[in-house]
């Protein structure tokens, strides 16, 4: 039987599951501009801070991934929406970013974005890029040598887009 994921708000109480999670991903050095040693205040002050709706998939108790919706950019870029995912490694594969990325969309819609724009997927990233372009999103733009990743080195990044 296929466990059922929860998404909802996160509170105070998720913070150390989610820290949890983002120790995790930003380990590698290879997909998040953060840097792998970043410590889980200033992680935890990042992702679920008060200028961004922050979200849990929550299985059998267990978070299994996380992510925000935010403002792009301030007033005149204000009606595209960004945001930033996270699956726990153990749970990949599973179509929780999927999930997490369908439930966005709707969400973002909701509290009245127009769009949706990833600044910096990198694009080694082959998985979230598959993810996103079956999910509507178009690649709108490369940045040479926009990311520093930590095996590679300067690898190029895309902007994703897509209208809501």
């Amino acid at each position: 039987m296929k466990k059922q994921i929860i998404i909802r708000h996160a509170t105070t109480n998720d913070h150390g599951q989610i820290w949890k999670i983002i120790k995790q991903v930003i380990a590698s050095g290879d997909t998040y501009v953060f840097a792998p040693d970043s410590s889980k205040d200033k992680m935890i002050n990042h992702w679920c801070s008060d200028a961004k709706h922050t979200y849990v998939a929550e299985s059998d108790g267990e978070i299994v991934g996380t992510f925000f919706i935010k403002e792009n950019f301030p007033d005149q870029g204000s009606h595209v929406a960004n945001a930033s995912y996270m699956t726990l490694p153990s749970a990949f594969g599973k179509g929780i970013g999927r999930m997490m990325g369908e439930f966005s969309l709707k969400e973002a819609r909701q509290l009245g974005f127009k769009a949706m724009q990833f600044n910096i997927v990198v694009k080694s990233n082959e998985r979230a890029i598959r993810l996103w372009k079956n999910l509507g999103f178009e690649i709108v733009g490369e940045l040479p040598e926009a990311f520093n990743q930590r095996d590679k080195g300067l690898v190029d990044a895309y902007v994703m887009w897509r209208r809501l």
